[in-house]
């Protein structure tokens, strides 16, 4: 490998480094503002933002304040979505389901692993 080879490879993977960091740091600060009540989850799923795509629904339904993963995955359950699924790979439908149950969690109530309204 010639001296150019490998400084080119070094600075991708610098840049590569930087721009994931930069995301953890935007993650970080979207959770605090989520467990704050400054965001809602339901705001960052319309807003679909392109630095998170590869973050999961659970990670996002976990953030808010007294969401632990047992909640998260009865929710997840309820509407028939995986753990792993991540906000960028969502359909509009799927969406705007978790959408509705956030913002109406009193209308709906978990009875087993099916959304009963």
């Amino acid at each position: 490998m010639s001296a150019t080879t490998s400084a080119a490879g070094s600075s991708q993977r610098t840049i590569a480094l930087a721009h994931a960091n930069d995301i953890r740091v935007l993650r970080a600060e979207l959770k605090r503002r989520i467990a704050s009540g400054a965001t809602s989850p339901a705001e960052v799923l319309l807003s679909r933002p392109s630095e998170l795509e590869t973050m999961s629904l659970f990670q996002l339904l976990r953030s808010q304040r007294r969401w632990g993963p047992a909640r998260a995955q009865q929710v997840l359950a309820a509407v028939q979505l995986s753990e792993s699924k991540t906000l960028g790979s969502l359909t509009d439908r799927q969406r705007a389901l978790i959408v509705a149950v956030l913002a109406e969690p009193d209308q709906v109530s978990l009875s087993g692993s099916r959304l009963v309204r």
